[in-house]
Order: structure tokens, then C-alpha cells, then sequence
């Protein structure tokens, strides 16, 4: 079993920036995955980005990238979510998950534990 916690969510104004965490309980999160997921009001969660715990590969949703920027802190089993030039449209709740596999992927149920989710507001 594994508990993830996000933190770092509120308010920010257009063109600024916020970085979510994650924490894990797990001593380590190698080999998996750890993906950020995103659901506005009223639509479907959605993928946002991934990263394999070991080496580092990263993937993101064409949404966010150039944007955001997916990262883990190995010794402090802790997984980031730098988001920079937020647009209203980023407007959300934000999960941290993690996938029990070796491959970045999309799919929501492919992931195995969740967070509580963070609220992140852009204002125009």
C-alpha cells in the first residue's frame, strides 16, 4: 500500500506559477510511475504528466507542455509538479497517482493509488 499527500495548491493570477508536491509513504517508488492527473467542474479527470522513478523519462499532455515540468526528489520520495505560465483553463483539482508498472501511461485506471487531490485556481 501506498499513501501519496499533494500539497502546494491555492490561488495564483495568469501567467504565474505554483509547484505541487507529493509525498510518499513507500521507502521508494523504483521502478514505478508516478503520474499528476487534473479534473475541472464538470469534465473528466485527465492525464497531465508522468515520470518512471527510475531514470527519470518524463511525459506530458500537450496541454501543459512547455509549461509544466514533472520531477522526484529520489531521497525524499517526493514527486513535483512545477507549473509555470498557468492559464485559467488550468483551473482544477490536481491527483498525484502512482502506476505499479515501468511505462508512462494515460490511462487513469492503469494507476494503482491516488492522493486526496490539491485545488489550483487561475484567475484571468
Amino acid at each position: 500500500q501506498v499513501q501519496l499527500v499533494e500539497s502546494g495548491g491555492g490561488l495564483v493570477q495568469a501567467g504565474g506559477s505554483l509547484r505541487l508536491s507529493c509525498a510518499a509513504s513507500k521507502r521508494t517508488l523504483s521502478p514505478y510511475v508516478m503520474g499528476w492527473f487534473r479534473q475541472a467542474p464538470g469534465k473528466e479527470r485527465e492525464f497531465v504528466a508522468g515520470i518512471r522513478w527510475t531514470g527519470g523519462s518524463t511525459y506530458y499532455a500537450d496541454a501543459v507542455k512547455g509549461r509544466f515540468t514533472i520531477s522526484r526528489d529520489n531521497a525524499r520520495n517526493t514527486g513535483y509538479l512545477q507549473m509555470n505560465s498557468l492559464k485559467p483553463e488550468d483551473t482544477a483539482v490536481y491527483y498525484c497517482a502512482v502506476d505499479r508498472s515501468v511505462v508512462v501511461t494515460t490511462i487513469i485506471a492503469s494507476y494503482d493509488y491516488w492522493g486526496q487531490g490539491t485545488q489550483v485556481t487561475v484567475s484571468s
